[in-house]
Protein backbone atom coordinates (compact mmCIF):
# COMPACT_ATOMS: atom_id res chain seq x y z
CA UNK A 1 0.00 0.00 0.00
CA UNK A 2 1.47 3.35 -1.07
CA UNK A 3 1.74 6.40 1.19
CA UNK A 4 -1.14 7.99 -0.71
CA UNK A 5 -3.34 4.97 0.01
CA UNK A 6 -2.57 5.23 3.73
CA UNK A 7 -3.50 8.90 4.15
CA UNK A 8 -6.24 10.48 6.23
CA UNK A 9 -8.05 13.20 4.26
CA UNK A 10 -10.74 15.46 5.70
CA UNK A 11 -12.59 17.71 3.24
CA UNK A 12 -15.17 20.38 4.05
CA UNK A 13 -16.15 18.66 7.28
CA UNK A 14 -18.89 20.20 9.41
CA UNK A 15 -20.92 19.08 12.41
CA UNK A 16 -24.13 20.65 13.70
CA UNK A 17 -26.58 19.65 16.42
CA UNK A 18 -30.19 20.66 16.86
CA UNK A 19 -30.43 22.66 20.08
CA UNK A 20 -33.44 24.12 21.90
CA UNK A 21 -32.80 27.49 20.24
CA UNK A 22 -32.03 26.11 16.80
CA UNK A 23 -29.06 24.64 15.02
CA UNK A 24 -25.74 24.65 16.87
CA UNK A 25 -22.60 24.55 14.71
CA UNK A 26 -19.70 22.70 16.35
CA UNK A 27 -17.31 22.21 13.41
CA UNK A 28 -17.18 24.28 10.21
CA UNK A 29 -15.46 23.61 6.89
CA UNK A 30 -12.53 21.60 8.27
CA UNK A 31 -9.84 20.41 5.87
CA UNK A 32 -6.92 18.25 6.92
CA UNK A 33 -4.45 15.82 5.39
CA UNK A 34 -2.33 13.42 7.46
CA UNK A 35 0.32 11.09 6.01
CA UNK A 36 2.08 8.02 7.46
CA UNK A 37 4.46 9.03 10.23
CA UNK A 38 2.73 12.38 10.78
CA UNK A 39 1.89 13.40 14.34
CA UNK A 40 -0.51 16.29 14.92
CA UNK A 41 -1.77 17.81 18.15
CA UNK A 42 -5.04 19.72 18.39
CA UNK A 43 -5.63 22.12 21.27
CA UNK A 44 -8.45 24.52 22.05
CA UNK A 45 -10.81 25.60 24.81
CA UNK A 46 -13.27 23.22 26.46
CA UNK A 47 -16.37 22.82 24.32
CA UNK A 48 -14.57 23.76 21.11
CA UNK A 49 -15.35 20.40 19.51
CA UNK A 50 -12.00 18.62 19.85
CA UNK A 51 -13.51 15.36 21.06
CA UNK A 52 -16.32 15.64 18.50
CA UNK A 53 -13.72 15.85 15.74
CA UNK A 54 -11.84 12.88 17.17
CA UNK A 55 -15.01 10.79 17.38
CA UNK A 56 -15.80 11.57 13.74
CA UNK A 57 -12.29 10.59 12.66
CA UNK A 58 -12.72 7.41 14.70
CA UNK A 59 -16.09 6.65 13.06
CA UNK A 60 -17.87 6.90 16.42
CA UNK A 61 -19.91 9.89 15.22
CA UNK A 62 -20.97 11.10 11.76
CA UNK A 63 -20.27 14.46 10.12
CA UNK A 64 -23.21 16.59 9.06
CA UNK A 65 -21.39 17.60 5.86
CA UNK A 66 -18.05 16.85 4.25
CA UNK A 67 -16.03 13.69 3.74
CA UNK A 68 -13.45 11.65 5.63
CA UNK A 69 -11.31 9.08 3.85
CA UNK A 70 -8.78 6.78 5.48
CA UNK A 71 -6.69 4.37 3.45
CA UNK A 72 -8.74 5.25 0.38
CA UNK A 73 -12.08 4.41 2.02
CA UNK A 74 -14.91 6.66 3.20
CA UNK A 75 -16.28 4.79 6.23
CA UNK A 76 -19.50 6.80 6.27
CA UNK A 77 -20.64 5.11 3.07
CA UNK A 78 -20.49 1.72 4.82
CA UNK A 79 -23.22 -0.12 6.70
CA UNK A 80 -22.96 -0.12 10.52
CA UNK A 81 -21.51 -3.62 10.74
CA UNK A 82 -18.84 -2.80 8.17
CA UNK A 83 -18.07 0.46 9.97
CA UNK A 84 -17.27 -1.59 13.07
CA UNK A 85 -14.93 -3.76 10.99
CA UNK A 86 -13.33 -0.62 9.55
CA UNK A 87 -12.66 0.76 13.05
CA UNK A 88 -11.16 -2.49 14.22
CA UNK A 89 -8.90 -2.86 11.16
CA UNK A 90 -7.73 0.71 10.69
CA UNK A 91 -8.08 2.73 13.90
CA UNK A 92 -6.53 2.52 17.36
CA UNK A 93 -7.87 4.53 20.30
CA UNK A 94 -6.15 5.88 23.41
CA UNK A 95 -8.36 7.71 25.91
CA UNK A 96 -7.71 9.74 29.04
CA UNK A 97 -8.88 6.77 31.10
CA UNK A 98 -7.10 3.56 30.12
CA UNK A 99 -10.35 1.47 30.09
CA UNK A 100 -8.48 -1.74 30.89
CA UNK A 101 -10.54 -4.74 31.97
CA UNK A 102 -9.71 -5.33 35.66
CA UNK A 103 -10.20 -9.10 35.49
CA UNK A 104 -7.74 -9.53 32.62
CA UNK A 105 -3.96 -9.61 32.68
CA UNK A 106 -1.82 -7.03 30.91
CA UNK A 107 -1.27 -9.42 27.98
CA UNK A 108 -4.97 -10.26 27.74
CA UNK A 109 -5.92 -6.57 27.74
CA UNK A 110 -3.55 -5.85 24.86
CA UNK A 111 -5.03 -8.75 22.86
CA UNK A 112 -8.68 -7.71 23.31
CA UNK A 113 -8.95 -5.91 19.90
CA UNK A 114 -7.89 -9.14 18.15
CA UNK A 115 -10.79 -11.16 19.60
CA UNK A 116 -13.38 -10.29 16.89
CA UNK A 117 -11.14 -11.99 14.34
CA UNK A 118 -11.67 -9.22 11.77
CA UNK A 119 -7.93 -8.69 11.48
CA UNK A 120 -5.89 -11.77 10.59
CA UNK A 121 -3.04 -11.62 13.07
CA UNK A 122 -1.73 -15.14 13.70
CA UNK A 123 1.27 -13.58 15.41
CA UNK A 124 -0.88 -11.43 17.75
CA UNK A 125 0.48 -12.90 21.03
CA UNK A 126 4.06 -12.42 19.84
CA UNK A 127 3.30 -8.88 18.68
CA UNK A 128 1.65 -8.10 22.03
CA UNK A 129 4.72 -9.32 23.89
CA UNK A 130 6.97 -7.29 21.58
CA UNK A 131 4.96 -4.10 22.20
CA UNK A 132 4.92 -4.68 25.95
CA UNK A 133 8.66 -5.24 25.91
CA UNK A 134 9.07 -2.04 23.87
CA UNK A 135 7.24 -0.03 26.56
CA UNK A 136 9.14 -1.69 29.41
CA UNK A 137 6.35 -3.90 30.74
CA UNK A 138 7.70 -7.40 30.14
CA UNK A 139 7.88 -7.99 33.89
CA UNK A 140 4.23 -6.95 34.27
CA UNK A 141 2.78 -9.13 31.53
CA UNK A 142 0.79 -11.35 33.91
CA UNK A 143 -0.23 -8.56 36.29
CA UNK A 144 -3.72 -7.11 36.44
CA UNK A 145 -4.48 -3.38 36.14
CA UNK A 146 -4.91 -2.90 39.88
CA UNK A 147 -1.29 -3.95 40.33
CA UNK A 148 0.01 -1.26 37.96
CA UNK A 149 0.76 2.43 38.33
CA UNK A 150 -1.21 5.00 36.33
CA UNK A 151 1.62 5.39 33.84
CA UNK A 152 1.95 1.63 33.41
CA UNK A 153 -1.79 1.29 32.76
CA UNK A 154 -1.62 3.98 30.09
CA UNK A 155 1.34 2.25 28.45
CA UNK A 156 -0.75 -0.92 28.26
CA UNK A 157 -3.49 1.13 26.60
CA UNK A 158 -0.99 2.36 24.01
CA UNK A 159 0.03 -1.23 23.22
CA UNK A 160 -3.61 -2.26 22.92
CA UNK A 161 -4.24 0.58 20.47
CA UNK A 162 -1.36 -0.60 18.29
CA UNK A 163 -1.93 -4.37 18.37
CA UNK A 164 -3.89 -4.53 15.08
CA UNK A 165 -1.35 -2.36 13.23
CA UNK A 166 -3.86 0.44 12.62
CA UNK A 167 -3.36 3.14 10.00
CA UNK A 168 -4.70 5.83 12.34
CA UNK A 169 -3.94 6.28 16.03
CA UNK A 170 -6.31 8.63 17.89
CA UNK A 171 -5.41 9.94 21.36
CA UNK A 172 -7.92 11.86 23.48
CA UNK A 173 -6.15 13.58 26.41
CA UNK A 174 -3.74 10.62 26.74
CA UNK A 175 -1.79 12.21 29.61
CA UNK A 176 -4.68 14.00 31.32
CA UNK A 177 -4.76 11.71 34.37
CA UNK A 178 -0.99 11.52 34.87
CA UNK A 179 1.48 13.51 36.93
CA UNK A 180 3.91 15.72 35.03
CA UNK A 181 6.87 13.35 34.96
CA UNK A 182 4.75 10.35 33.95
CA UNK A 183 2.92 12.45 31.35
CA UNK A 184 6.24 13.42 29.80
CA UNK A 185 7.31 9.77 29.65
CA UNK A 186 4.04 8.61 28.07
CA UNK A 187 4.15 11.50 25.60
CA UNK A 188 7.65 10.51 24.50
CA UNK A 189 6.58 6.90 24.14
CA UNK A 190 3.53 7.83 22.05
CA UNK A 191 5.60 9.90 19.62
CA UNK A 192 8.39 7.31 19.41
CA UNK A 193 6.00 4.45 18.68
CA UNK A 194 4.18 6.54 16.08
CA UNK A 195 7.44 6.97 14.18
CA UNK A 196 8.39 3.32 14.57
CA UNK A 197 4.99 2.01 13.49
CA UNK A 198 4.60 4.68 10.75
CA UNK A 199 1.03 5.42 11.78
CA UNK A 200 -1.03 8.59 11.45
CA UNK A 201 -1.26 10.12 14.93
CA UNK A 202 -3.92 12.67 15.87
CA UNK A 203 -3.95 13.80 19.51
CA UNK A 204 -6.34 16.24 21.18
CA UNK A 205 -5.12 17.71 24.43
CA UNK A 206 -5.38 20.63 26.85
CA UNK A 207 -1.70 20.19 27.67
CA UNK A 208 0.41 22.84 25.97
CA UNK A 209 3.52 20.95 27.10
CA UNK A 210 2.43 17.82 25.25
CA UNK A 211 1.22 19.71 22.17
CA UNK A 212 4.53 21.59 21.89
CA UNK A 213 6.34 18.29 21.30
CA UNK A 214 4.33 17.50 18.16
CA UNK A 215 5.75 18.49 14.76
CA UNK A 216 2.32 19.70 13.58
CA UNK A 217 0.03 21.68 15.86
CA UNK A 218 -3.48 23.03 15.39
CA UNK A 219 -6.00 24.98 17.42
CA UNK A 220 -9.74 24.37 17.22
CA UNK A 221 -11.71 27.49 18.10
CA UNK A 222 -15.15 28.76 17.06
CA UNK A 223 -15.59 25.66 14.93
CA UNK A 224 -12.52 26.39 12.81
CA UNK A 225 -9.23 24.51 12.71
CA UNK A 226 -6.14 26.73 12.57
CA UNK A 227 -2.58 25.64 11.95
CA UNK A 228 -0.13 26.95 14.52
CA UNK A 229 3.18 28.01 13.00
CA UNK A 230 6.45 27.59 14.87
CA UNK A 231 6.52 31.22 15.98
CA UNK A 232 2.99 30.92 17.34
CA UNK A 233 1.12 32.58 14.47
CA UNK A 234 -2.19 30.96 13.55
CA UNK A 235 -3.35 30.28 10.01
CA UNK A 236 -6.86 29.06 9.22
CA UNK A 237 -6.98 25.64 7.57
CA UNK A 238 -9.34 25.87 4.63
Amino acid sequence: MSSEDRQLTVSGLGKTYQGVDGELSILRDLNLSVSPGDAIAITGPSGAGKSTLLYILGVLDEPTVGTVTLGGENPFTLERARQAEFRNRKIGFIFQDHHLLPQCTVLENVLIPTIPGIVNLPDAPDRARHLLDRVGLTARINHRPAQLSGGERQRVAVCRALINRPLLLLADEPTGNLDRATAESVGSLLLDLNREENTLLVCVTHSQELAARFPRRYELRDGLLRSLATEGAATAVR
